[in-house]
């Protein structure tokens, strides 16, 4: 689902630790069960062969909240969810061709593609010892077809229904292309979830669900996950620990000493800092997979006029944000349609040719964009338009130090070009609730990941998806045609329809800049193969090396403890 991509977990170094500085540890032992709220997680973190340490974005301290389906839930966050709720298929984000069935076996299409049947797998079992029936599926798709704040894919649900020990899902149009969207939805069990009421607001603090593993453990600063001996499949990981780093120093050192094996981190100087130390074992790597973009509020001024989007786009400088704030790991996207190049090279079109970007960004092309729709410099030095200023504040987490860089880097554009930009840096939770809500006005996201094209664009304009807690569209566009667009692609069933069924929407973004197109965005992984073996990796990308939902599970199933 779109929500399973809501944390591009990222680190940047601020400044070189220096000796002597002691490393912040995230408390004492605990010896609580499920129950505890209060204790400290351990403080030997990583250092057995059985404990792997998954580090997720430095962020404030967590409440006990596992609902899968919410952007903003602690397991969210952390990048959890995937371990104890599983999906029906589980796709490769770094070889959008091979996909892995998961809790179903297989899939079928009817004649159209407005039906597709899943075959559950059999002798699945909840981490509470009862089974998990197709009847469990179902409830969780009709589940999702009645409360829009669960939604998380804005699927369109017609009607739900169980054969034997299939599921089938119908829709009132074509869905071919959205096959990851559909079987990407976390599975939950009927015997709890039909008990709580509206499950957009459930907090879930105790989670039963069919992943390999449960939780044991719950504090502010983390929590601790253990093998479920009743998982389905063979798991040789014995425990998880997910602590909470309140600083990126902090975060870092924890790599550095091996108190943290995987992360999803962008790392200034990682080569320096992290990879030569210990090249046998500190290992990384960056497979290019979405499109990070400028995300205007379509409902706020300035960014809700066409000229100010567009002059923001020819002001930035997309060579400097790669450079500078991503440190040449995300190279500049290279033409305003954001098709993520070359990975989706299949998909371009001569068509889309005359989109190029000039990376380098140009004050003066914003300057005669604004001037030609009537905007006039005032006495303070910035463009008015009807004596309202054009005023933006850039917003992005200040841990998020490469995104925080990169909007100093467009506020200081923005400047040359007669805007007053200026960045704000927010905590984690605080931007993540106000992108989702719409309480911004412009600010740098990473696109959804996806098999096809189909889940950037549905991901970016799916009017669906903009609820009150938003997955997707974080823009708020509601245009009708981009919807009617965007069903056109998801019913297209081989490469050369949805070739020509992408046109209409990938020109509309060029054209509209309902988001703006910076860099291509990579899967950011560092790892630490002292204690495990069987991570993915160029030459064997079975999965992202992202330790983000719901492909970390693929990859943690993958692992084992070097003998």
């Amino acid at each position: 689902m779109k929500i399973f991509n809501s944390g591009r977990f990222r680190l940047g170094m601020a400044m070189v630790v220096a000796a002597g500085i002691a490393l912040s540890a995230c408390g004492s032992s605990s010896t609580s069960s499920n129950s505890s709220s209060s204790s400290k997680t351990t403080s030997s973190k990583g250092t057995s062969s059985q404990v792997l340490t998954m580090e997720s974005s430095p962020t404030n301290p967590i409440s006990r909240n596992f609902n899968p389906f919410l952007a903003t839930s602690a397991a969210q966050l952390l990048g959890a969810t995937s371990m104890i709720y599983e999906p029906l298929y589980q796709f490769d984000l770094a070889k959008p061709t091979v996909s892995y069935p998961w809790l179903a076996t297989s899939y079928q299409w009817n004649s159209n593609g407005t039906a597709i049947t899943f075959t559950i797998r059999k002798g699945v079992k909840w981490s509470n010892g009862s089974a998990l029936t197709p009847a469990d599926v179902a409830f969780t798709y009709n589940l999702v077809k009645q409360y829009p704040d669960i939604n998380g894919n804005g699927l369109t649900i017609s009607s739900v229904s169980v054969s034997g020990d299939t599921v089938t899902i119908a829709f009132p149009t074509p869905q071919y292309t959205n096959l990851q969207g559909i079987a990407n939805v976390p599975i939950v069990p009927e015997a709890i979830w039909s008990k709580v009421g509206d499950p957009g607001k459930y907090q879930d603090p105790n989670p039963v669900g069919s992943g390999p593993y449960k939780l044991t453990t719950f504090t502010p600063e983390g929590i601790t996950l253990t093998r479920n001996p009743l998982y389905w499949q063979p798991v040789h990981v014995q425990t998880l620990e997910f602590p909470v780093y309140s600083s990126n120093t902090t975060a870092l050192e924890a790599l550095e000493t091996n108190q943290a094996q995987w992360a999803g981190n962008f790392i200034t100087g990682l080569n320096k800092l992290y990879i030569s130390p210990d090249p046998s074992h500190h290992k990384a790597w960056f497979n290019p997979e979405n499109t990070v973009s400028l995300i205007p509020n379509l409902h706020t001024w300035p960014t809700d006029q066409l000229p100010v989007r567009q002059a923001i786009s020819d002001a930035i400088d997309r060579n400097a944000i790669s450079a500078d704030g991503e440190s040449g790991l995300e190279p500049p996207v290279t033409n305003l349609s954001g098709l993520v190049l070359p990975t989706f090279k299949s998909y371009s079109t001569p068509a889309l040719a005359k989109y190029t970007v000039n990376d380098n960004g140009s004050p003066q092309a914003a300057d005669t964009v604004l001037k030609n729709a009537g905007y006039t410099i005032g006495s303070n030095g910035y463009y008015q338009l009807n004596g309202k200023t054009v005023t933006i504040q850039v917003t992005d987490p200040s841990s998020y130090s490469d995104y925080a860089a990169d909007d100093e880097i467009v506020a200081a554009d923005l400047q040359k070009a007669h805007i007053d930009a200026t960045f704000v840096g927010q905590s984690v939770s605080a931007w993540s609730s106000d992108v989702a809500s719409g309480n911004f006005q412009l600010t740098e996201h990473w696109s959804a990941q996806g098999i096809t094209p189909y889940q950037q664009y549905d991901g970016w304009l799916a009017s669906s998806l903009a609820t009150t807690a938003a997955t997707g569209d974080y823009e708020r566009l509601n245009d009708p045609a981009i919807n009617a667009d965007l069903a056109n692609l998801a019913q297209a069933s081989t490469l050369s329809q949805q070739r020509t069924a992408l046109v209409p929407i990938a020109t509309y973004v060029a054209t509209n800049l309902p988001v703006i197109p910076t860099v291509y965005g990579a899967a950011f992984d560092e790892y630490n193969d002292t204690n495990f073996v069987g991570w993915p990796t160029p030459s064997n990308p079975y999965e992202s090396g992202q330790p983000d939902n719901p492909t970390n599970e693929v990859v943690v199933l993958h692992l084992s403890p070097r003998s």
